[in-house]
């Protein structure tokens, strides 16, 4: 079976379709808030915000709301040279801010999307090769070639040899190219778990996968106006539920694929109810 045949495969088991059902009312509740007729613009750089601030949160680097929404419109800057929790937030907020950018590209040119989004991700964790300490140049914006390792995640398990990433990873361009024929929630799932599970990258898979979902999600038209908060709807069904289910999806059996789907289908949802709080906010007048 191919993989968009698998996909859809999926998106009919029963409570995987029930999840999709819940994604799409809370999206669709979101999208008509009185709030967004006319100040979309200004709730989504705010999701964007929320969005780099949660996940750089999942990756261990936490950093206050506020100080994320300061950096993002250059009211203050970077540390010179980044500690460890700010080389990676630096780049969840580089690779968040850049999807805005990359609207409407994740179909025609999936490849691309993912190797611009690794580059910014990954870009403050390179150093010089010779020093051994993180990242090379040379390996940004491009899956790993054979005897390349990646020791991220290793809560999972060890991330699958090269050949195996690349392979997969081909898998999850096809799917990216049938958004409009898969539903939303279980391409956006599908993508996400297979770029957890078989890490194509060295470093920073984590948010290149929540930066590629958030695309998903307003270019398969399930949150058009990029609201929608998909990092934090991961964080607020906690740190624990997304490695249990993510751990459950590496197994491959149905069960465990059923099992992240639905929780990611889930997270579409709090995604959507903290996109409703932004626009409340907007309303109101309470964004800074």
């Amino acid at each position: 079976m191919s993989v968009v045949g698998a996909a859809l495969a999926i998106a009919e088991w029963p409570a995987v379709a029930e999840a999709i059902e819940r994604a799409r009312a809370a999206s669709t509740t979101l999208r008509w808030h009185q709030a967004l007729r006319r100040r979309i613009p200004e709730g989504a750089a705010e999701s964007r915000v929320r969005g780099a601030t949660a996940s750089a949160e999942l990756d261990g680097a936490r950093l206050s709301v506020d100080i994320i929404r300061d950096l993002m419109r250059g009211a203050v800057t970077w540390h010179d040279p980044l500690d460890p929790v700010e080389r990676v937030a630096k780049g969840a907020v580089a690779a968040t801010a850049e999807t805005e950018v990359l609207t409407g590209r994740i179909r025609q040119a999936p490849a691309q999307v993912l190797a611009r989004l690794h580059t910014l991700a990954a870009a403050d964790l390179a150093v010089s090769a010779e020093t051994g300490d993180g990242l090379a140049d040379s390996l940004l914006g491009r899956p790993r070639y054979d005897g390349e390792d990646c020791r991220e995640l290793v809560e999972i398990g060890a991330a699958p040899p090269a050949a195996e990433a690349r392979e997969r990873l081909a898998g999850v361009l096809e799917l990216l190219g049938a958004l409009d024929a898969v539903p939303v929630p279980v391409v956006a799932a599908l993508v996400h778990g297979e770029l957890l599970h078989t890490r194509p990258f060295p470093r920073a898979n984590g948010v290149v996968a929540r930066a590629v979902e958030r695309l998903i999600v307003r270019d398969g038209g399930l949150d058009p106006t990029g609201v929608a908060v998909p990092e934090a709807g991961h964080r607020l069904l906690g740190g624990n539920a997304y490695l249990g289910a993510l751990t459950a999806y590496t197994r491959g059996d149905r069960h465990g694929v059923e099992l992240w789907v639905v929780h990611c289908a889930d997270a579409l949802v709090a995604a959507a109810e903290e996109g409703t709080r932004i626009a409340d906010a907007v309303l109101a007048g309470r964004l800074t």
